[in-house]
């Protein structure tokens, strides 16, 4: 299952063995900054803008240098890491400046190429269920089935569940999870030493 968020992230689970799981690195969050900051929109609607620009594949390895991309997992990062900041400071890094759009569809292919890795890495032989916000993005959608053909990849409506529902149903069920006393964790997902039993009731 692949969540694009303002976050990306995979979780991993084999028909048989440990389910594993964590962030990947830019979702959707480098995608809406940098559209706000040059068409003043809040998202590129359906990936259309940068459908329309050029992946500039020297920025693109020049960004995937960062160190979170060589860590081990379980790993967790957020929009305090990677954020208007953290982009700049690669753009600043490179020699000549580049078209708005072309850095749109670099940061696409930032977040194809980092999913896809992971998945690669760790599920090669799977199938690939999108959730999330990015579910609804063609152009991401279509980056990311060229990067892990021949997998086959559909968003988690197939499975009967909206793409936009999944987180809600997730924390659902750890408040669920919580009432009945059962542990909400997966160390191997986490990191935790052991499954623990998470959050707090509180009585109105």
């Amino acid at each position: 299952i692949v969540n694009i968020g303002g976050i990306a992230n995979v979780t991993l689970m084999p028909a048989a063995g440990q389910v594993t799981g964590y962030d990947t690195g830019p979702g959707n969050t480098l995608l809406d900054r940098w559209c706000a900051q040059h068409l003043g929109k809040p998202y590129d609607d359906d990936g259309t803008w940068a459908a329309s620009g050029e992946t500039d594949d020297a920025l693109l390895e020049t960004l995937l240098t960062d160190n979170y991309f060589a860590m081990d997992p379980p790993k967790s990062t957020g929009r305090e890491y990677f954020n208007q900041e953290w982009l700049q400071r690669y753009l600043n890094s490179v020699d000549e400046e580049r078209q708005p759009a072309d850095v749109q569809a670099t940061l696409a292919e930032l977040t194809a190429v980092t999913v896809s890795r992971a998945v690669q890495n760790s599920a090669a032989d799977s199938e690939v269920y999108l959730c999330g916000g990015g579910a609804r993005n063609a152009d991401l959608l279509q980056r990311l089935s060229r990067h892990l053909a021949p997998l086959p990849v559909a968003t988690t409506g197939t499975l009967g569940i909206e793409p936009d529902w999944v987180e809600a149903a997730a924390f659902a069920w750890l408040a669920r999870a919580r009432l009945h006393s059962e542990p909400g964790n997966i160390p191997s997902v986490t990191g935790a030493s052991r499954p623990a039993v998470l959050g707090a009731l509180h009585a109105p």
